[in-house]
């Protein structure tokens, strides 16, 4: 066998660019899989890690109900949530360990000669634990400050970076949100990114009622979060609010919601959908350029059996087995495959990384894909070198020698 795969390499190192160009099409199809691939695991790892920035076991109710593709997504309706609701949800609904209601409106921040416009999200006091948020500094609002609607707030990283520079305390800090003082009584931790792509540290956390009664006039909520007490609880609370909502709304049977509960792995699906089509798109147009470079395969082995003729008809002559000369030159079609595999791989290692540092694209190169797209490289020499093996097996030894 080694005398056949050294025979197959000198083969080859006879005309070293042709040999290239004839792997070119494998290295590059499996050097899209790998990249393709890694672009689909490396969206779906940064999905997954956005989602559970939001906190563990949450899920979100929200107004509205909208449904695409059977998953559900996005707000249908003007706010639709009230205050009774969200009591109703406290007092009723078992199996949780937090809530909180969410009302947002855009303000503009003011703090000493600096100046911002951020989110500004009205929660209540349970909304940090709901959220597995931490404290970088100061304390939390209290119930009684959500009760009185007073005049506090926490502030985020990004926020407070923006009016008090690096690494200042803004804890103590006086800030004019619309023009109203607010105290700064807690600095948030850093989350980073949310779901949807945007800056989760450059907001303001105020009591709802203080948003609902100074800020923004709003009576009603867009969403609220609710934390249960362990993952195998989550379908259960689930079932309850939904029993709830669909009572308190006179929700007729047979009838569409007008509100959603979405839980965190029914988020991560919902953003994941994109990833899994654009990995099959990807997947496949990667396959058309494997079955390319399988053809350029066969097409150089039908070469290098004409070329070879009279040789094989002398290697036939002198004892030669037909399935020896087959073993042959499928040998030196897998070698082909298996080389450019090996190269497609490099390379696919090589333009990872330089998609994520340019592109600023998430990638995560997978095992799995790697041995997959050896596997394939593999194959492909086996199919596509079948046939002009074949060829060289069946030649009359005679003819062969009679070959100019």
């Amino acid at each position: 066998m080694f005398a056949v795969f050294k025979i197959a390499l000198r083969a080859l190192r006879r005309n070293v660019l042709r040999s290239f160009l004839t792997m070119l099409g494998i290295i590059v199809g499996i050097a899209s899989v790998i990249v393709g691939v890694s672009m689909g695991t490396g969206a779906k790892a940064e999905v997954d890690k956005r989602i559970a920035s939001m906190g563990n076991n949450l899920l979100t109710v929200m107004s509205g109900n909208m449904t695409r593709g059977g998953v559900r997504g996005g707000f249908g309706m003007a706010p639709n949530l009230t205050t009774d609701d969200y009591a109703a949800l406290r007092r009723e609904v078992s199996g949780v360990t937090a809530s909180s209601p969410e009302v947002r409106t855009q303000g503009q921040l003011a703090a000493g000669n600096q100046n911002t416009s951020v989110q500004i999200s009205g929660v209540s006091d349970e909304y940090l634990l709901a959220r597995s948020w931490n404290l970088r500094g100061g304390d939390n609002f209290s119930e009684t400050d959500v009760r009185n609607a007073n005049k506090v707030c926490l502030i985020g990283s990004t926020t407070a970076k923006t009016l008090f520079g690096e690494n200042v305390d803004p804890v103590g800090q006086i800030i004019r949100i619309k023009n109203a003082p607010f105290t700064v009584v807690g600095w948030l931790e850093a989350k980073g990114s949310g779901s949807f792509g945007q800056d989760q540290d450059d907001i303001v956390l105020v009591p709802y009622t203080s948003v609902m009664k100074r800020l923004s006039g709003d009576t009603r909520f867009r969403s609220m979060f609710v934390q249960a007490e362990s993952p195998g609880a989550i379908d259960d609370v689930k079932r309850q609010i939904e029993e709830l909502l669909r009572q308190r709304h006179q929700i007729a049977d047979g009838k569409d919601d007008d509100f959603m509960v979405r839980t965190q792995q029914e988020t991560s699906d919902f953003f994941n959908a994109n990833n899994r089509i654009m990995t099959i798109l990807i997947g496949f147009f990667a396959g058309i350029s494997l079955v390319v470079g399988g053809i350029g395969i066969m097409n150089i082995m039908l070469v290098s059996v004409t070329e070879r003729t009279r040789e094989i008809g002398i290697r036939l002559a002198v004892g030669a087995r037909g399935r020896d000369v087959l073993r042959q030159f499928l040998t030196e079609a897998v070698l082909l495959s298996v080389v450019g595999g090996a190269l497609g791989i490099a390379t696919g290692y090589w333009l990872a990384p330089l998609l994520t540092k340019f592109a600023q694209f998430p990638t995560l190169i997978s095992n799995t894909s790697v041995i997959m797209a050896f596997s394939v490289s593999a194959v492909i020499g086996i199919v596509f070198g079948f046939f002009p093996a074949l060829k060289a097996a069946n030649l009359d030894p005679i003819d062969a020698l009679r070959y100019e």
